[in-house]
């Protein structure tokens, strides 16, 4: 999951968002989002929907999942 976590976080930073404001856009606690860059924590689907939303970007360029 460390592709994962990369690419979080970069789209975050490309929208100049802090984890704390990423939190608030998408209604989670910071740690949430600390845990998802971290690749601590798997979301559900619309959390994953609601960040790819809030950073507009393609849910498919932020998130990888492998088996």
């Amino acid at each position: 999951m460390a592709e994962f976590e990369c690419r979080l976080k970069k789209y975050r930073q490309m929208k100049d968002l802090t984890q704390e404001q990423l939190a608030e856009k998408v209604g989670v606690r910071r740690e949430t989002i600390m845990r998802l860059e971290k690749a601590q924590y798997n979301p559900s689907l619309k959390l994953a929907i609601d960040i790819s939303r809030a950073v507009e970007a393609p849910i498919e360029e932020i998130f990888v999942f492998k088996q």
